[in-house]
């Protein structure tokens, strides 16, 4: 796929699913931001992967939240690189709060971070993909866009946002020859981490600890297993290649075919 010699910006990625994306991404030859507003660790542990296999990485710091941060996370990004071709946002918060357990102070922090940082995100980027009248935007969702959890109500609806978000934004966004596709995994294995550790893409543990994969699993993913950061990446990859260049405003399901069950 043709995505060789692009510039990414990718939000979160120093832990998880962002990690694999910018990991796959750079494997492909596209020049990565690494965004990261905690998880240091974890972003140079990133770095780190990319310059071992040859590729260009470049580290920049910023709360999502705040637009400021924002605006000067992605001039960075456009002066470093020359541009900005590609938008992952990824940088998501799940605090696992009951219905109840929400108050107004950590509502605002879900929505600010989850929902407004993604718009807020696009909204920056826009104006460097104008000036080449393309440009790739892919907001990362989740299944409980589509079905309710039970456990984090005010997280699924931040997620059911930007779903909506990615719809309006590829209506206004498509004169410019800008896409906006929305991905919606079901569960990820990102193993154990923090904002202060992070560990590589699959590990071999994690590989053992698919093959022993049990009944119950199977029972709730037909194919077997939950979601890998590599599974997102690679589809990540498609969406910001060339060949994706008619899909726009496109939500994708990739949960294993968990939701059929």
């Amino acid at each position: 796929m043709s995505i060789a010699g692009k510039i990414a910006l990718v939000t979160g990625a120093g832990t998880g699913i962002g990690k694999g994306v910018a990991i796959e991404l750079a494997r492909r030859g596209v020049s990565v931001a690494i965004h990261y507003n905690q998880s240091d660790a974890g972003a140079l542990h990133t770095k780190q992967c990319i310059d071992e296999q040859g590729g260009a990485a470049f580290l920049v710091q910023a709360n999502v939240a705040h637009k400021l941060e924002i605006e000067r996370m992605v001039n960075s990004v456009a002066e470093h690189y020359g541009g900005i071709d590609i938008l992952v946002n990824n940088a998501a918060l799940q605090l696992n709060y009951d219905f109840f357990d929400y108050d107004e102070n950590s509502f605002d922090r879900l929505m600010n971070i989850n929902l407004k940082g993604y718009w807020q995100c696009i909204q920056a980027v826009i104006p460097y993909m104008k000036q080449k009248q393309s440009g790739r935007i892919i907001n990362m969702s989740s299944v409980h866009s589509k079905r309710p959890t039970d456990f984090d109500v005010v997280y699924s609806m931040t997620k059911g946002g930007i779903r909506m978000l990615g719809r309006e934004s590829a209506i206004e966004l498509a004169q410019y020859g800008i896409t906006v596709n929305t991905i919606e995994p079901g569960a990820v294995d990102v193993g154990k981490q923090s904002a202060r550790e992070s560990k590589p893409i699959v590990s071999a543990d994690d590989m053992e600890r698919h093959k022993k994969t049990s009944r119950s699993i199977r029972d709730k993913f037909p194919l077997g297993r939950v979601g890998r950061p590599l599974d997102v990446a690679q589809l990540v990859c498609f969406i910001a290649s060339d060949e994706s260049e008619f899909m726009t405003g496109a939500a994708i399901r990739l949960d294993g075919g968990s939701m059929l069950l």
